[in-house]
C-alpha cells in the first residue's frame, strides 16, 4: 500500500482527561478547556472524528444522544443472546418460553424503535454523529444484530441493514464491519433472502457501502462469488429494478482506493463479463424493460463492466446500440439531462472499440448526438458527454469525421465553447472533438477556423490549465505553427 499520511487515532478518555485536566491544573473555564483540547489535539494530528467534543460529553459521555440510543440498542438487544430466532426456537423448552410469539414480536418492534431513533440521529447530526456511533461500536453491535436477525423479523433486519449503510462512510467503519465478519454476514442474508427484494435492496445497499473505497472488502465479496449472486438476482425478473443491485457492480469494478497501488477492479470488471451479467443487462431492457428511474442506474453499470475492445464488441453485437438509443429517446421524453448524460457516457464507451464506431454512425448515432445538444445546448456537463461521444467515433476516421462536420458538430462546438466559457471540462472535450475533426481531415480545417474555434481554443487554453494540452493538439493539427503560444 501506499504511503499516506495517518493521523493519530485517540480514546473519548484521552479527549476527556485532558479537558477536565485543563479545569483542574489550569483553572480554565469549561468552554476554554474544551477549546484548548481541541486544538491541543489538532495540533498534534489526531483525528477527532467520532470523538464527543461538546461540553456535555465532555463532562458525562453517556448524556449524548448517539450514545443513548447504543445503549438503549444493546439493552433491547440483550435478551437476543445473538443467536438467530431460528435457532432459539429448537433449543430446551424453558428458553423457547421464555421467548414465545408475543415476547418476540414486542422485542422485534423495540429493537426497531432503537435502530430507526438511532438512524435518526446519525442523519441529522451529520457525519459527527456518524462517526461517534463508530467509535462507541456502533458496527460491532448492529453487525451483530445483522447476523441474529438473519432467520426471522423481517422489519428488523431491514432496519439494521438501513443503519449499518448509514454508518459505513469511511475505511475505519467499513475495517470494523469486515472484521465484524461483516461480508459473510452480508452473502448469508442475500443467500437467504434472495426472494425478498426488500431485503435485497438494503442488503445489496450496505455491500456497496462497505466496499466503496475498500479494496480488500471488494477481493472478499469476490471471493465469496458476490458476481455469481448478482447475476441470479438479475435474472430474476422482479429484482430487475432494486437499484442497489446495480451499485453493486458498479463498485466492485470502481478502482477507488487510493491506499492500493494496484487494483484488482479490470480483473473484476471481467469477471462479471464472463459470467454474462453484460448479455443480461441487456435482455432485461430488451425483454422485461426498466422502469425509467432505474434507467440511469443501468448505463452506469453497464459502462463499467465494458471495460476493454472485446467486451464493448460483444455488447454492440447482442443489440447495445440499440438499447443506448433507446436510453436516450427516453431522456428527451423524460427531460433527464442525468440519463441523458449517462446514455452519452456508455456511447461514447462503446465507441471506443473501432469495430463499433461505423455502427454507431450508421444507426444514426451522430445526428442523434447533434439533435440532443440542441435540446440541452443551456447544459454544459451533457455537452461535454455529446462532443466526447462524437470525438470517439471520429478517432482515427476521416469518413466518420466528414459526416460529423456535415451534421453540425462545428456548430456544436461554437455555439458551446463560447456560450460556457468557465464549464473547463466541456470546454477540454470541445478541444478534443476538434482536434479529430481535423487531424486527418484537412478539408475541415477551413470549415472550423472560419466558425471561429481558432479564437475559442486560445480563450479555452488560456483560461484553463486542464485545457492546455488538448488545445495545443488542436490548434497544431488545424495546420497552426503558434500552436504552444
Amino acid at each position: 500500500m501506499e504511503g499516506k499520511t495517518r493521523k493519530v487515532q485517540i480514546s473519548q478518555e484521552a479527549f476527556n482527561a485532558l479537558v477536565q485536566e485543563n479545569i483542574n491544573d489550569f483553572e480554565m473555564e469549561p468552554e476554554e478547556a474544551l477549546e484548548d483540547a481541541i486544538q491541543t489535539f489538532k495540533l498534534q494530528g489526531a483525528d477527532l472524528a467520532g470523538i464527543v467534543t461538546s461540553i456535555a460529553g465532555g463532562e458525562n459521555i453517556n448524556n449524548h444522544p448517539v450514545i443513548q440510543c447504543l445503549n438503549e440498542l444493546r439493552a433491547v438487544t440483550t435478551n437476543l443472546d445473538f443467536l438467530s430466532l431460528q435457532e432459539m426456537q429448537s433449543v430446551t423448552p424453558s428458553i423457547s418460553q421464555k421467548l414465545n410469539e408475543e415476547n418476540k414480536n414486542s422485542m422485534l418492534v423495540k429493537i426497531v424503535e432503537a435502530l430507526d431513533a438511532l438512524s435518526s440521529v446519525c442523519s441529522s447530526g451529520g457525519s459527527d454523529n456518524a462517526s461517534i456511533a463508530v467509535k462507541n461500536g456502533g458496527i460491532e453491535l448492529i453487525t451483530s444484530i445483522c447476523a441474529t436477525l438473519r432467520y426471522g423479523g423481517e422489519e428488523a433486519l431491514i432496519s439494521s441493514l438501513k443503519t449499518l449503510s448509514l454508518l459505513l462512510q469511511d475505511v475505519q467503519s467499513t475495517e470494523l464491519f469486515r472484521q465484524s465478519g461483516g461480508p459473510k454476514i452480508l452473502m448469508e442474508i442475500s443467500d437467504d433472502h434472495n426472494l425478498n427484494n426488500n431485503i435485497i435492496e438494503h442488503a445489496c445497499a450496505v455491500v456497496a457501502a462497505a466496499a466503496t473505497g475498500n479494496e480488500v472488502l471488494k477481493d472478499a465479496f469476490m471471493e465469496m462469488k458476490i458476481d455469481d449472486l448478482v447475476l441470479r438476482l438479475l435474472k430474476r425478473k422482479e429484482a430487475n429494478n432494486v437499484k442497489s443491485v446495480y451499485d453493486v457492480i458498479r463498485v466492485m469494478v470502481t478502482a477507488d482506493d487510493d491506499r492500493v497501488a494496484a487494483s484488482q477492479a479490470y480483473t473484476h470488471a471481467r469477471r462479471f463479463a464472463d459470467i454474462g451479467v453484460a448479455e443480461v443487462l441487456l435482455d432485461i431492457v430488451q425483454q422485461d424493460g426498466l422502469i425509467s428511474t432505474s434507467l440511469t442506474s443501468f448505463c452506469t453499470t453497464l459502462r463499467s463492466v465494458a471495460v476493454n475492445d472485446e467486451i464493448c464488441k460483444s455488447i454492440a453485437e447482442n443489440g447495445g446500440l440499440d438499447v443506448v438509443f433507446q436510453c436516450i429517446d427516453e431522456s428527451i421524453q423524460q427531460n433527464n439531462k442525468v440519463l441523458s448524460k449517462t446514455a452519452c457516457s456508455l456511447l461514447t464507451q462503446l465507441a471506443g472499440s473501432d469495430a463499433n464506431k461505423d455502427a454507431v454512425v450508421l444507426k444514426g448515432g451522430i445526428t442523434k448526438m447533434i439533435g440532443l445538444s440542441s435540446i440541452y445546448i443551456e447544459e454544459p456537463s451533457v455537452l461535454q458527454e455529446i462532443m466526447s461521444t462524437i470525438r470517439a467515433v471520429s478517432l482515427r476516421s476521416p469518413a466518420n469525421a466528414a459526416k460529423a462536420v456535415e451534421a453540425g458538430a462545428v456548430d456544436l462546438a461554437s455555439e458551446a465553447m463560447e456560450k460556457h466559457p468557465s464549464a473547463h471540462l466541456m470546454q477540454k472535450q470541445a478541444c478534443l472533438m476538434i482536434r479529430n475533426l481535423a487531424v486527418r481531415n484537412p478539408e475541415n480545417r477551413p470549415i472550423i477556423l472560419e466558425k471561429g474555434l481558432e479564437k475559442l481554443i486560445r480563450i479555452a487554453k488560456t483560461n484553463h490549465e486542464s485545457c492546455k494540452d488538448a488545445a495545443a493538439s488542436a490548434l497544431r493539427d488545424l495546420g497552426l505553427d503558434d500552436y504552444n503560444v
